[in-house]
C-alpha cells in the first residue's frame, strides 16, 4: 500500500478518482478528490469528493441516500489518477441513472462488448417479452421443470468433458450450463448481486477458517 503523500495531485491539489460498482465493474462516474476528501473517504470507506463548482466537500450519498461504500482504491502507475471500487446503495448520477456515462459516441460494428449483466437482461427481456423462436423464450414457456432438466443435462455434460480431460469441451460446456443458470435465476428473482454477496460472505468465512487451522 502507498501513502497518501505519493499521490500527485494536480495545481488545484485535485486527483482524478474513476468510481467503479465493484460488482458490475461499471465505471458510474468521475469526480475529483483532494487530500481532505481522500483522507474522509478511507477513514469513513465511503466516498467522498471535492466539488469544483461549489467549492467545498462532498460526501456522496448525504443529500440523496445514495451512499457509495468503498471496497478499495487503487492509484495508477503515474499515481496521479485513481479507480474507486464502490458498492452503491443507489444510483451514481444526479440524474438518477446508475452510471454518468450513458450517450454513445461510438459502437464498433464488428466488436461487441460482453457481460454478465447484459446477458442477464436480454435473458430477462425474453420473459417479459416473448419472442417467437427464441429457445430462452421456450424455456420460459415449458417453466421450472423444463429449465432444471436442462440444468441436469448441462451439468452432465460438464461432468463428462472435464473427466475427458477435454479442455475446449469443458468450457463449452460450462459455458452452456452458466447460461441454463441464469435463466433458472430470472426464473426466480434471483439476481448477480444476490449471487456476489452470497459468494462475498462465504470467502469472509473461508478466510477466518483458514486463520484459525493456521494457528
Amino acid at each position: 500500500m502507498i501513502n497518501i503523500d505519493e499521490l500527485k495531485f494536480d495545481e488545484k491539489g485535485l486527483i482524478p478518482a474513476i468510481v467503479v460498482d465493484a460488482v458490475t465493474k461499471k465505471v458510474l462516474t468521475l469526480a475529483y478528490m483532494n487530500r481532505e476528501s481522500l483522507s474522509i473517504s478511507i477513514e469513513k470507506e465511503l466516498t467522498c469528493f471535492w466539488s469544483r463548482s461549489r467549492q467545498e466537500l462532498w460526501l456522496k450519498g448525504d443529500t440523496s441516500g445514495n451512499y457509495q461504500h468503498i471496497v478499495s482504491i487503487t492509484a495508477d502507475c503515474d499515481k496521479d489518477a485513481l479507480v474507486v471500487m464502490v458498492e452503491p446503495d443507489g444510483p451514481a448520477c444526479h440524474k438518477g441513472t446508475t452510471s454518468c456515462f450513458n450517450d454513445g459516441v461510438f459502437q464498433s460494428e464488428e466488436r461487441h462488448e460482453f457481460s454478465y449483466e447484459g446477458l442477464m437482461k436480454l435473458i430477462e427481456g425474453r420473459k417479459t417479452d416473448r419472442k417467437e423462436g427464441s429457445y430462452t423464450t421456450y424455456l420460459f414457456d415449458k417453466g421450472i421443470d423444463k429449465i432444471l432438466k436442462k440444468i441436469g443435462e448441462e451439468t452432465t455434460e460438464v461432468i463428462i468433458a472435464a473427466k475427458a480431460e477435454d479442455r475446449k469441451e469443458t468450457i463449452y460446456e460450462i459455458a452452456d450450463l452458466a447460461y441454463h443458470v441464469m435463466v433458472l435465476m430470472i426464473e426466480q428473482g434471483i439476481s448477480l448481486e444476490d449471487i456476489h454477496r452470497e459468494l462475498a460472505s462465504r470467502h469472509v468465512i473461508d478466510h477466518k477458517v483458514k486463520q484459525e487451522k493456521m494457528t
